[in-house]
């Protein structure tokens, strides 16, 4: 097991009475104390972590049908901090599995239906002109449906591109800014975008730039044919399985405050850094492919979600540090929405997928 040094280095000294050379510097003991106390308080943290996990996957599962995979990265974008887009064809449970989500958790939740009539005041909200108690005319800001904890955005490319910039700031910085005034969103805050694929009617494809606030871009297959004989068992009778909700505000605060609390040695960092060069075509050790059918590359902002989402997949297998396999098993779902294809790409039907299993080799 790995920890944080409460040292900033560690020094060697010189003892000047034998001519003897310290190999390092020797702890006293309040400061073993302090490190064995960290110790044993980030073990049970740890523990609460992958408990509440479990039990939050667990409890979704009772109505979701696999997905296995699915649920568990768009748990760890959640206590990553990050906000996840599910892409999949009409009709496969995505808004269902949104929804199945925030009803484990005890927040608000809100949902947004987005259509080409769709303003940006219909999502953050705007000021009207009301009355007083004194009959004198007052503006007032009625709050959006962004106002809350748990944001369903449903078919989020049917909105016109003044439409989905509104929430830009909303997934950034967690604020809103209405005529020179700054709302701050309550905390936590994450967005769960749906979107269809092949309808291209009536559709406008998200912006890069709003692309890359979400955290992750999760595909969700066509379910196998036991998944589908669930589905059945679950949707075609007088009720559909319950679900409780068994999460607090507070503990998803606190899970995400001990992701960044894992450690990350030089070597992953490194690896995670190299990862991200080689989405570039113009880095010299760029996999061929990346070179040929790629126009850009993954920002920084790719690295920070890579590093965040990897530090939560390390808690839930019971570690204290990041490991190379933690980059490898979140990495697709972060840089497939990175990464910018160019005309040969686009023409010859490369998939972005496709690309990061070469990048991550």
């Amino acid at each position: 097991m790995s920890h944080i040094s409460n040292n900033d280095e560690s020094v060697e000294t010189n003892d000047k009475n034998n001519g003897q050379e310290s190999a390092g510097k020797i702890l006293t003991p309040d400061e073993s104390i302090e490190t064995a106390n960290w110790e044993l308080n980030i073990e049970a943290e740890v523990k609460f972590f992958r408990e509440n996990f479990k039990k939050v996957k667990g409890e979704i599962a009772k109505r979701i049908a696999g997905y296995e995979e699915i649920l568990e990265l768009i748990l760890l974008t959640i206590f990553s901090g990050g906000h996840s887009l599910l892409e999949g064809v009409p009709g496969i449970g995505k808004t269902q599995l949104v929804k199945t989500v925030a009803e484990v958790f005890s927040l608000n939740f809100k949902r947004i239906q987005f259509t080409p009539d769709l303003m940006p005041s219909d999502v953050i909200g705007s000021h009207v002109l009301v009355e007083d108690d004194k009959g004198s005319k007052i503006l007032k800001f009625n709050e959006g449906p962004v106002f809350c904890n748990v944001l369903l955005a449903d078919e989020i490319n049917r909105a016109t591109p003044k439409t989905q910039s509104a929430l830009l700031e909303c997934m950034a910085e967690s604020t809103v800014t209405v005529s020179n005034l700054k709302f701050k969103l309550d905390q936590p805050f994450f967005v769960l975008a749906t979107e269809n694929p092949i309808e291209m009617e009536g559709t406008f494809p998200l912006p890069e730039a709003q692309l890359d606030r979400f955290m992750t871009k999760i595909n969700l297959d066509f379910p196998t044919a036991d998944q589908l004989e669930t589905i059945i068992d679950r949707f075609t009778v007088l009720t559909v399985p319950p679900v409780e909700m068994v999460m607090a505000k507070g503990d998803i605060l606190r899970m995400q405050s001990l992701v960044k609390k894992i450690a990350v040695s030089n070597d992953v960092k490194k690896y995670a850094v190299n990862i991200i060069k080689r989405t570039h075509p113009d880095f010299v050790d760029a996999p061929q492919i990346v070179k040929k059918y790629l126009k850009y590359g993954s920002s920084p902002r790719g690295l920070i979600s890579l590093i965040l989402m990897a530090k939560a997949k390390a808690i839930i297998s019971g570690r204290f540090n990041v490991s190379y396999d933690d980059l490898r098993y979140v990495a697709p779902a972060i840089l497939n929405h990175r990464m910018i294809l160019n005309f040969d790409g686009l023409a010859e039907g490369i998939t972005p997928r496709s690309v990061v299993e070469q990048v991550i080799k």
